[in-house]
């Protein structure tokens, strides 16, 4: 019989996180009677138009953006294809005119990006483009001068995301700006026409990290209502004026004609509010998150034997803890704290159901071993000391479990795991990557 876990500690705050009692009470009205389609002209439809409006107006202000740059969409990986896509179609015309001598089109993102970024840059590939994958270093920032060296006369895209969704690592996105705007001052004295656009995916980032996008210099930059504590479903893509950009799909032409389809009412007015809160707290919460970030990492190195720590010490999202455990598989540890009321990921949430090895890790310069051992700590506002104190009471007892039944049957120093009686007689089956652990 399967017995209740003593504690529930959710930890894939990177992943979801539930909506705000405050956010909900936002949505509420626009849910019920305030239900009319923006684009109407009578009256109902332009409560909801002043709706959408001034929530656009309220995620413009945090950005230190135009309204008329904020665009809506139906999630990040929607505003993520509009920007890679939209741009190499809006210069699909140049890249292919007879008289441009300067490249075909060519994409250099770096090589942790999402797999949103990686996928559709990919895609792009079957229309001529070109791709180039930037290295970072063993913590996971972009080395700035390969990435320099890669640059050519027909790069019209870099995309770097601003903090990474597995790691953590925070990248110095105004230093990348700064290195774009010299290529472009160079293309001018070259008179080549090409412009390059600066990408980046800020969906970690939003509610911990700086948004100016003045300051951040990017040209594109998406932000996620499910990462803030607002309703999934919707995000907002920043295009600075003066981008070219093309829709694509079509339809009645919203969102100035680049993201047809009647705006998501409730779900946007729910993402700026969750916005304006996650602002409100960011500073107080950073550095409670932070203390309790340290206090675990210092517990996992010191209390696992054989634990390292992914990502850059200290340049990282206050909110993320990842970690190598060598000898044991990530997606089976998974399985088994969830079994005890603990709720992690092994990387991305949205690529954990594959038990392909993680790239991220794979992209440090790690061996494969240590990509298939990683796991994903995130913490939130509802985390507290007392939940970090259960997870280290239960990690190392599934960790010595894990390398017990291990078929690399490494040796174990067991006398540094904590209470290992405390799976005497388990008889719960966990099956992993076609293999059944007992």
């Amino acid at each position: 019989m399967n017995q209740k876990p003593k504690r529930d500690v959710y930890m894939d705050y990177a992943g979801a996180t539930p909506v705000d009692l405050q956010v909900k009470l936002a949505m509420e009205s626009y849910l019920g009677d305030k239900f009319g389609n923006p684009s109407a002209l009578y009256r109902a439809g332009r409560m909801a138009k002043d709706a959408v409006d001034a929530a656009r107006k309220t995620i413009a202000a945090i950005l230190h953006s135009q309204e008329s740059e904020i665009i809506f969409t139906a999630g990040s990986t929607e505003a993520d294809n509009l920007a890679i896509f939209g741009v190499i179609h809006a210069l699909k015309s140049m890249l292919t005119a007879p008289s441009n001598a300067w490249g075909k089109g060519h994409v250099i993102i770096s090589a942790i990006e999402h797999h949103v970024v990686l996928n559709s840059v990919a895609a792009l590939k079957k229309e001529g483009i070109e791709l180039s994958l930037a290295p970072v270093d063993k913590e996971g920032i972009i080395a700035l001068d390969e990435l320099e060296s890669l640059i050519r006369p027909d790069t019209i895209l870099i995309s770097a995301m601003y903090a990474n969704n597995e790691i953590g690592t925070i990248q110095p996105l105004a230093e990348i700006a700064k290195m774009i705007r010299k290529v472009r001052e160079e293309r001018k004295k070259e008179n080549n026409p090409l412009p390059i656009y600066f990408h980046s995916d800020g969906a970690q980032a939003a509610g911990a990290l700086d948004l100016d996008v003045q300051k951040l210099g990017v040209d594109l930059f998406v932000i996620s209502s499910s990462k803030i504590y607002g309703p999934k479903g919707v995000a907002a893509l920043y295009i600075r004026r003066g981008t070219r950009i093309a829709p694509i799909y079509f339809g009645g032409g919203q969102e100035g004609n680049l993201r047809s389809g009647t705006e998501n009412v409730p779900a946007i007015v729910g993402f700026a509010k969750a916005l304006e809160i996650a602002e409100s707290v960011k500073e107080k919460e950073n550095a409670r998150l932070i203390q309790l970030r340290d206090y675990f990492i210092a517990r996992l190195t010191k209390e696992v034997p054989k634990t390292i720590l992914n990502g850059h010490a200290q340049n990282r999202l206050p909110s993320n803890v990842n970690v190598t455990i060598l000898d044991i598989e990530g997606e089976a540890a998974v399985l088994y704290l969830d079994a005890r009321g603990i709720s992690i990921s092994t990387g991305s949430a949205c690529t954990s159901t594959t038990l392909d090895p993680s790239h991220v890790i794979l992209a440090l310069a790690r061996p494969y071993e240590h990509a298939h051992g990683s796991l994903r700590f995130s913490l939130g506002r509802s985390t507290t000391k007392a939940d970090i104190d259960y997870v280290m009471e239960v990690l190392p007892q599934v960790v010595l479990r894990l390398r017990q039944i291990s078929p690399v049957n490494m040796e174990v120093d067991q006398e540094s795991i904590s209470h290992p009686e405390a799976f005497a007689g388990q008889s719960a089956k966990v099956k992993v990557g076609g293999k059944t652990y007992k």
